[in-house]
């Protein structure tokens, strides 16, 4: 067996030993602990793994700790929580009003530091090491070091960096460098990693990062910074070790009994057993009024649910296979992996949201039982009608702790950063269509060779940029990675400042959708340029409630502005423009 990806058993065990002053954590050890510590290969694997703490890899809501911050996700279009909006997206955000963004900075510097601790004192434990797992160990320090500057300048621009952990009166006046130079640094560190981490562990070693999530991790960040050649040739590296594969079930991939999948090219497992799992605030938000309140905060919107194409491979507005009064017919295998499909089998209940459902089918029951999920029966039904279905498996509703991996780098995202890098320049090929037609084949559970899906081969520039937003969104939907991909395309300035849409906020009015004939949709939206839908343009969605008006400023909420603590402590850290 292959085995490809972090599974720490210790996790959090040897936290004690670093302990901060200050949010860049300059000072991560004492000098006692400096001493005393690295003298041999378990003291410093000990060390690293620490590195691997969800804490320093946030996507989603209670990666640090039991209490509900916030999900990556939620920072994007595909997300919709009632009526409520965040900083991020109701355009209030400023550097002390989000803990996501202060846990950000503090915690992506606290494994910089870490990470600087573990390379500046491996040379004692060097008598006691082979050559290689030496080299291994200051590799995977690396890694990890350029995975968090790479988070650090996307989110943030030029930030401070240092290689070597600085004094605190040296912090204290500490200015910001350039974000061009700071990513020549990070291609320095990956690079090194990938000559130097193996590609797969023996079934007796701890599992951290391999040369495969350096290729890939490096692939991503030069694809941010529209460096698309780089992107092209880490992304071919990594596809050229033959190590990773397409899982064969889109669906199943996700569930917590999927376990270091051969899809998985970096990732972190969850255990309860080890404190790692999801605990209830991360996990009931997603789950329905039926199956547990409070409940129902975390869904996806309509601009998602309308941006799966259809099986003949074209968006709704110009398929003729789209229903709008049936909208999960004939659509794109994705669309119901990820998006509960109406009057299916959600946790034991037939989901439906139709407002004449006063009652629905229990399938353990064997009856009909009152419906929460309709606002028929329960006012805080999901405001858009919609449940996300990827991920969420039957053993979440037992105790609502959830031990789903946690992928931060899946192999479909390699094959799409490589089809996206080559398309940006412009060398479209069969290479390209490959890739894509790939990842899209495996949805509908067919070789890729196969004509038994929308097979793609369009190879105009523009048009090939369309289908490739359009395949990224449907395949990594919920995953924490929406974010940035608008970010990176420009197009947060468009999509952000577009409202989102739900159902009416009376039962008497949705019964009015559906006596004209307009449930679920009374229209269909236009598709843009980006794959992204527009419901200005739809026919009825006066009908339709705003929930909320989301709002993104082009002129500064492109960067995050720096944590305000920072600035008070480090005044010479200035802000990002126009915050």
């Amino acid at each position: 067996m292959k085995l490809r990806k972090i599974y720490i058993p210790i996790l959090g065990i040897f936290s004690f030993l670093f302990t901060a002053c200050h949010d860049l954590d300059l000072q991560p050890l004492s000098q006692a602990s400096s001493e005393t510590w690295f003298t041999d290969g378990p003291q410093v694997e000990m060390a690293l793994n620490t590195l691997y703490l969800h804490q320093f890899w946030p996507m989603f809501k209670c990666d640090w700790g039991e209490t509900a911050i916030m999900s990556l996700d939620e920072a994007s279009d595909d997300w919709m929580n009632r009526t409520t909006l965040i900083p991020f997206t109701n355009g209030t955000l400023n550097g002390d009003n989000s803990t996501f963004l202060k846990n950000t900075w503090s915690y992506s510097y606290k494994a910089v530091s870490r990470a600087n601790t573990i390379l500046e004192n491996i040379e004692r434990s060097k008598v006691n090491l082979s050559a290689e797992y030496y080299e291994r160990y200051i590799a995977d320090a690396r890694f990890v070091r350029a995975c968090m500057y790479s988070r650090l300048i996307s989110r943030f621009g030029d930030v401070v960096y240092y290689s070597q952990n600085m004094a605190l009166e040296d912090a204290y006046k500490a200015g910001r460098t350039e974000k061009g130079e700071i990513l020549k640094h990070i291609y320095e560190d990956f690079d090194y990693a990938a000559e130097k981490l193996p590609a797969e562990y023996a079934s007796s070693e701890t599992k951290r990062a391999t040369k495969g999530a350096a290729y890939a991790m490096k692939a991503r960040i030069a694809l941010f910074f529209n460096d698309y050649e780089t992107a092209r040739d880490a992304a071919k590296s990594c596809i050229d070790l033959n190590y990773y594969e397409l899982y064969p079930d889109f669906g199943e991939l996700f569930k917590s009994k999927t376990k270091n999948s051969i899809e998985t090219v970096f990732g972190i497992p969850r255990d309860i057993a080890y404190g790692s799992a999801i605990p209830a605030n991360g996990v009931k938000p997603y789950l329905s009024r039926n199956v547990t309140s409070p409940s129902a905060t975390a869904q996806p919107s309509w601009d998602l649910f309308c941006s799966f194409l259809c099986i003949d491979g074209k968006t709704i507005d110009v398929s003729p296979l789209y229903n709008p009064n049936e909208p999960f017919k004939n659509r794109d295998p994705r669309c119901s992996y990820t998006i509960v499909e109406f009057n299916s089998d959600y946790f034991g209940f037939n989901y439906t949201v139709h407002p004449d459902s006063a009652k629905c089918w229990n399938y353990n029951l064997a009856q009909f039982v009152p419906n929460k999920d309709s606002k028929a029966g329960d006012q805080y039904a999901s405001y858009n009608g919609l449940m996300l279905r990827k991920g969420i498996d039957e053993d979440w509703n037992d105790d609502f702790y959830a031990n789903n991996d946690k992928l931060i780098m899946r192999y479909a995202d390699v094959l799409l950063m490589y089809a996206e890098a080559k398309i940006e320049l412009n060398e479209i090929d069969q290479s390209v269509l490959d890739a894509m037609n790939m990842v899209r084949a495996r949805a509908y559970k067919v070789a890729y060779t196969s004509g038994n899906y929308p097979k793609i081969a369009e190879t105009d520039q523009a048009n090939l940029r369309r289908i490739l937003r359009i395949e990224r969104r449907m395949e990594f939907a919920f995953e924490a990675l929406r974010y940035d991909d608008i970010i990176r395309w420009k197009i947060a300035e468009i999509v952000m400042n577009r409202p989102n849409y739900g159902l009416p906020t009376s039962v008497a009015d949705c019964k009015k959708l559906v006596t004209s004939q307009l449930w679920f949709f009374g229209g269909v939206p236009a598709i843009d340029e980006n794959g992204c839908p527009d419901f200005s343009r739809m026919n009825n969605i006066s009908k339709y409630r705003v929930l909320s008006k989301r709002v993104f400023d082009p002129q500064k909420n492109y960067l995050w502005p720096v944590p305000a603590s920072e600035i008070l402590i480090n005044p010479d850290l200035g802000n990002n423009p126009n915050y």
